[in-house]
C-alpha cells in the first residue's frame, strides 16, 4: 500500500475486506498502543460491516479524512450503509479523530499546539 500519495497525502491506516488485512503506517508508531489498537478495531469493523476498503488518512494540511472504496464487481459493497457508517464514526470518534489530528500537526507538519 502507498502510504504517500501528493493528491491525497499520507494513509495513517486502513483495512481491506477483500484481502482481510489490516495496515498500519509505521510512521505513525509513537501513537499510544490503545489509540492503535482502537483504529484497528474501527478499521477492521468497518470492512466486516461494509465491505470494499477502508482507509483513515491527512491530507496535505493535516486534516484527517475517512474513506471507503469498493472493486467494481462488488456486489456485496453497501455504498449507503459505508457513508453512514463514516458519519457515525465521525460523531462516535470525533475526540479520538481531533487528537490524533493534533498529533499529526505538531509531530509532522511542526505546528504549535496553540495553533
Amino acid at each position: 500500500m502507498d502510504t504517500h500519495d501528493e493528491r491525497d497525502g499520507i494513509v495513517l491506516c486502513g483495512a481491506s475486506s477483500y484481502e482481510k488485512k489490516y495496515y498500519f503506517n509505521s510512521e505513525f508508531s509513537k501513537l499510544p498502543e490503545q489509540v492503535k489498537n482502537s483504529l484497528n478495531v474501527i478499521c477492521v469493523e468497518f470492512t466486516e460491516k461494509c465491505g470494499g476498503t477502508f482507509l483513515i488518512r491527512f491530507d496535505e494540511k493535516g486534516e484527517l479524512s475517512l474513506v471507503t472504496d469498493a472493486e467494481m464487481a462488488d456486489a456485496f459493497y453497501d455504498e449507503i450503509g459505508a457513508e453512514l457508517e463514516i458519519r457515525n464514526l465521525q460523531s462516535s470518534q470525533r475526540q479520538l479523530f481531533e487528537e490524533i489530528s493534533l498529533f499529526y500537526k505538531v509531530v509532522f507538519l511542526g505546528e504549535s499546539i496553540d495553533s
